[in-house]
This record gives structure tokens, sequence and C-alpha cells, in this order.
């Protein structure tokens, strides 16, 4: 296996084969983000990756889980994907599922005829991140999109019968926006209903536009209870269903996981718990992206 740079992938991807079909990220203008700094986006071309694949099966056999990197490999050709998926079949028929990266332009471009083809093809699960549902804040971070286009890029791939799952960023909004950000994120994700929901804390990275804004004085971070208080707020207001909840990510100051509607009033006990300070939050040296 050949790989370019530093890789990154989900947290439920971390005993998946990963295989780099685009190397970077086409918008790469987040200004929270700090990934994908040391490469310039191009796709791979097919035969490295049919090779990669080959390698791989000489090398692991049997393979459960892939996943195609890196920051949003759906940008490629609806064709070339569908072959890098039948390959993917053809050299290991054990997999249970791919994996891949998308931002909504990708999931927007793709006709919905498209999205089903892949899926028949073998893609089960599609990861947006979706980082807020405030327009507000969308712009502010440089997102790219409003959150009418995250809404309907999440419907598109609900609607192809694709698994989805979103990810929100705790307090990406600062200080001044936590009901702003808590409010209009849990719009968001009751438009979508995705299958699963994650959120992450805010990490500061040395180099982005953020961090520059915190250190000026600009932004200013949210406390461990003030990021329960926004992710309560989102809990008390999303309304979605079957929709599995995680906010147990390395860079969360707390673990909470369930399912919505059914665990939320659990949710939010254990919320107001941390919050009555019974439960100790995560130092912060102990926090990982």
């Amino acid at each position: 296996m050949r790989y370019e740079g530093t890789v990154y992938r989900p947290p439920s991807e971390a005993y998946s084969l990963i295989v780099q079909v685009t190397i970077g990220c086409s918008h790469n203008g987040c200004s929270f983000c700090g990934m994908y700094k040391d490469k310039k986006f191009r796709v791979r071309n097919l035969e490295e990756i049919m090779e990669d694949l080959e390698q791989a099966k000489l090398d692991y056999g049997v393979v459960k889980k892939i996943f195609l990197a890196d920051g949003d490999a759906l940008v490629l050709e609806t064709s070339k994907l569908k072959a890098i998926l039948l390959k993917i079949r053809e050299l290991f028929p054990d997999c249970k599922r791919v994996g891949i990266y998308a931002t909504p332009n990708d999931i927007i471009r793709k006709s919905l005829d498209e999205l089903r083809e892949l899926r028949d093809c073998g893609l089960g699960i599609l990861y947006l991140g979706v980082e807020s549902g405030s327009n507000e804040i969308l712009k502010s971070i440089n997102k790219g999109v409003t959150a009418q286009n995250l809404i309907l890029a999440g419907r598109k791939v609900k609607e192809s019968g694709i698994k989805l799952s979103t990810t929100l960023i705790s307090g990406i909004g600062g200080k001044e926006k936590i009901s702003e950000n808590a409010i209009e994120s849990a719009k968001l994700i009751s438009a979508i209903n995705p299958d699963y929901v994650g959120f992450l804390t805010l990490m500061l990275e040395p180099g982005t536009p953020i961090y520059k804004d915190i250190q000026n004085g600009v932004f200013k971070l949210l406390t461990p209870k003030e990021i329960m208080y926004e992710l309560r707020e989102f809990l008390q207001n999303v309304e979605v269903t079957n929709c599995i909840f995680r906010s147990n990510h390395a860079s969360n100051y707390m673990s909470l996981a369930g399912t919505l509607p059914g665990d939320k009033a659990q949710l939010l006990n254990d919320i107001d718990l941390a919050l009555n300070g019974k439960h100790k939050y995560k130092q912060e040296e102990n926090r990982r992206l």
C-alpha cells in the first residue's frame, strides 16, 4: 500500500483498510481545520488505486471494512468510483462495508440515480462534516456552503439508501453563539434525520485562522461547562428517529452515547449530573483529535 502525507479517517473506521483515492481535500479552507495542509489536492490515477487494492489482497487476505480516503473521495467521477467499488467486491467478497468522506457539494453534484448506483456497487456509509447548522457560523468558518446546502445533500444521501453519518463541532461558534449553534444545528439535523450524528469538541490547531483569532481575542473558547450547556440545548431541540448519537470522540470533555429519541432523557440526565459536578471532565492535556 502507498500513502501520501498524513492519512485521516473517522473513528468508526479504526480497523478498516484505508485506500487513498484522492490526495488531500478539494476545499481545504475551513478556518478550524489543520488537516491536509501538507498536500495539494489531486485525484489518484485509477491504475495506482487498483494496484494498491491488489497489494492489499496479497498482504491482508480477508478485509471486512474499507475506507476510501482522503478528505472528499466522492468528488471522483461516478464511473471511476464504481470501478473501484466493483474491484473491491471482486477482491474482498467478505467486505461488509465501504465508507467515504464527502463534501456537501460532492453529494449535490451527484444525481440520486448515481448515488443509488454507488450503493448497489457496495458503498455503505458516507461521512458528512456538517460542523454547525448556523449560516452565520458556517460563513465565519469558511465552510463554503449554507445550511440549506447541507440539508439538501443530507436528504439526498438518505433517499439513496446509503447510511449517513454527520459530524458537528461543539464550541465552533464561540461564547457569543452557544444557543445559536445548538438550536440551528438541532434544526438542521432534524431536517436531515441522519443515521448517525456525532459531536467533536473544537480543538486548537496552531496555524489555522481560528487559532489566530483566539490568540487575538476575536474568538473566545467555551469552558467544559459551557460545552455541556450547548450540547444540552441541542439535545432538547433535536427531533430525529432511530438516530445513533455519539459524543465520545477523543476531543470531547465527557463521553456520551445513545440512540435518539429513546435515550434522550438519559443523555440529558447525564449532562445535568456533569453540570452539577457529579462527573469529572477530561483534562485538557488528554484531549486529542
